[in-house]
């Protein structure tokens, strides 16, 4: 028999890596339209208070939390499909063994 087929969850647990790293790096790219548009008002919001001349510590906050659940939703995702390709490991394993100690030699 052959190998696993793992290779769109790998593709896949590399891509969600590389988003978490980017999320660390506060880019923008691996944010969805609702998490860009939270951002872009906690952003506004903090703007506006600098202006005029008062403190931004609850947009910070906001952005704080904001990241936080980005990076809650990314780990999540990448849990998931290490827990995806593990299942098929195991799965093939099984089959694998199965099929030898079905043989006659």
């Amino acid at each position: 028999m052959a190998k696993p087929n793992t290779g769109r969850l790998d593709r896949d647990i590399l891509l969600v890596q590389r988003k978490i790293e980017a999320v660390r790096r506060q880019e923008w790219w691996p944010l969805t339209g609702s998490e860009r548009r939270q951002i872009m008002a906690a952003l506004a919001g903090g703007s506006l208070k600098v202006a005029r001349g008062k403190s931004p510590a609850r947009a910070e906050r906001k952005l704080e939390a904001l990241t936080q659940s980005v990076m809650n939703r990314l780990t999540a995702e990448l849990t998931a499909l290490q827990n995806e390709r593990q299942r098929v490991v195991n799965d093939f394993a099984t089959a694998k063994a199965a099929k030898k100690s079905s043989s006659w030699w």
